[in-house]
C-alpha cells in the first residue's frame, strides 16, 4: 500500500471513530497494522504530578480492548512510574521512545519498566503527550514494534497522524460533555447542549441545530454569511477558513483533516470552542450535496445543571460530596470547582478521592455516568 493511501485510510478511520465509539477498535487495529506495532494506549488525565487524576484510559492490542492490562498498569504501576515527570517536560506532540524516559539504572531495576511495560508490550514503544483543554493531558502510546524494530515508513506515518489523534480526542471530549456520544449525524442535530453545523463539500451550511442557529442569528462569534460559516473577528476568520478548507475533500480525493480553535465573541462572553471534522468518504459522492464536514460549537455557558440534593440522596453522599459530584458532571474541573465553591483546591481533590471511593469509581467518567443516571430518573 502506498504511504499516502495508508495515511488517508488511517485518517478517515480516526475521524470516523471520533464520531462513533464503536469504530475505535477498528481504527486502532488499522493504525497498529499500518504502523507496525502490537498495541496502543490512549489516556486522558488532569495534572501530571502526585495529584494527577486519570479520567479515561484505553489499551488495545490488535484492535481488542484490554481493560485487564489497563487496570493493572494504572492501579499498580503508574503511581511509581519514573518516566511520567520526564514526559511532562517533552514538547506538545513530540514523539518519544519509551526507553528514553528512563535512566540507565532504571532500565535495569525499575519495576515499572521491567514488569509493567513488559506486560503492556510497550518497553520499546513510542509515546507522545498533548495539552488538552482546561488543564487536561492527553497521552497516546504505541506498543513494541512488530519484528523487533521500527520501520522508517511506519514512523513517518505515525508522525503525520499524531496531530489528528489529538484532534479526534478533542472532538470526543466535546461530544462527551454534551452527552452526544454515539448518536450519529442525525442525532447530533437534536442535541441542545452543543452547537452542530453540517457543511457540504463546498463548505456551505447544509443544516444547523438550535444552539448553533441561536449563535449564528446573534452573530456572537460565528455568523452565516451567504451560506458560508464565518468568524466574527477577522483574525479568527482566516483561521476558521483554513480549518474548514482542510476538512473538506479535495477534487483529487486528497485526505481531509480536522482541527480545533476558539473564537472570540462580540458580546465579550467566554470564547466559543470550535471543532471541525471531516465526514464520510471524500470520493464517494461524485460531487453531490451531502454532509462533508461537521462543525461542533461549544459554548462554555451551556452546561447541564445537576440537582446536588438529589445526587446526595440517591448516591448516599454528603452534601459537599454531592455538590462536587454534580459540578464534575456539569463539566467543571478542579480549579473551576474551587473558584465556584470557595473551597481550596486541595480540599476539592480530597473530595474527589472520597467520591471515587464511595461510588467505587475508577475515574471521573464513572462518576459522571452515575450522577447523570440519577439525574434522569423520573421524579415523584
Amino acid at each position: 500500500m502506498r504511504p499516502d493511501d495508508a495515511f488517508e485510510r488511517c485518517l478517515a478511520s480516526l475521524y470516523g471513530a471520533a464520531l462513533d465509539d464503536a469504530r475505535w477498535p477498528a481504527a486502532t487495529s488499522l493504525l497498529e497494522e499500518t504502523v507496525g506495532t502490537g498495541g496502543s494506549t490512549l489516556a486522558v488525565a488532569e495534572g501530571f504530578d502526585d495529584d494527577a487524576r486519570l479520567h479515561f484510559v484505553r489499551v488495545f492490542q490488535r484492535g481488542r480492548g484490554r481493560e485487564d492490562l489497563a487496570r493493572e498498569f494504572f492501579d499498580v504501576y503508574l503511581p511509581h512510574d519514573e518516566g511520567i515527570p520526564r514526559l511532562r517536560l517533552r514538547r506538545h506532540g513530540e514523539l518519544v521512545r519509551v526507553p528514553d524516559l528512563y535512566t540507565e539504572a532504571e532500565l535495569k531495576t525499575s519495576p515499572v519498566y521491567n514488569e509493567g511495560l513488559r506486560r503492556m508490550g510497550s518497553r520499546d514503544g513510542l509515546v507522545a503527550r498533548f495539552d488538552g483543554p482546561e488543564g487536561l493531558r492527553i497521552v497516546w502510546g504505541m506498543g513494541d514494534p512488530v519484528g523487533g524494530g521500527w520501520r522508517a515508513g511506519g514512523l513517518g506515518l505515525l508522525r503525520r497522524l499524531l496531530p489528528h489523534v489529538h484532534r479526534s480526542v478533542l472532538i470526543r471530549q466535546a461530544l462527551a460533555a454534551a452527552e452526544a456520544l454515539g448518536v450519529g449525524l442525525a442525532g447530533l442535530l437534536d442535541n441542545d447542549r452543543i452547537g452542530v453545523v453540517q457543511l457540504d463539500r463546498g463548505g456551505r451550511v447544509l443544516v444547523a441545530n438550535a444552539p448553533a442557529l441561536e449563535i449564528l442569528r446573534r452573530g456572537d462569534g460565528l455568523v452565516d454569511r451567504d451560506g458560508a460559516l464565518e468568524a466574527w473577528l477577522p483574525a479568527d476568520r482566516s483561521r476558521l477558513r483554513r480549518l474548514v478548507g482542510g476538512a473538506l475533500p479535495g477534487w483529487l480525493g486528497e485526505a481531509p483533516g480536522g482541527g480545533s480553535m476558539t473564537v472570540q465573541r462580540a458580546s465579550g462572553r467566554a470564547r466559543l470552542g470550535v471543532h471541525v471534522s471531516p465526514v464520510g468518504d471524500a470520493a464517494a459522492d461524485f460531487g453531490g450535496r451531502r454532509v462533508a464536514a461537521l462543525v461542533l460549537v461549544v459554548d462554555p455557558a451551556r452546561r447541564p445543571r445537576i440537582d446536588a440534593a438529589r445526587v446526595e440522596k440517591m448516591l448516599g453522599l454528603t452534601p459537599s460530596e454531592a455538590r462536587l459530584a454534580a459540578l464534575l458532571a456539569e463539566g467543571l474541573k478542579v480549579r473551576e470547582i474551587a473558584a465556584t465553591t470557595g473551597w481550596r483546591e486541595n480540599y476539592v481533590r480530597w473530595l474527589v478521592r472520597q467520591v471515587y471511593r464511595k461510588l467505587g469509581a475508577s475515574g471521573q467518567v464513572d462518576v459522571v455516568r452515575q450522577v447523570l443516571a440519577v439525574d434522569i430518573l423520573p421524579r415523584r
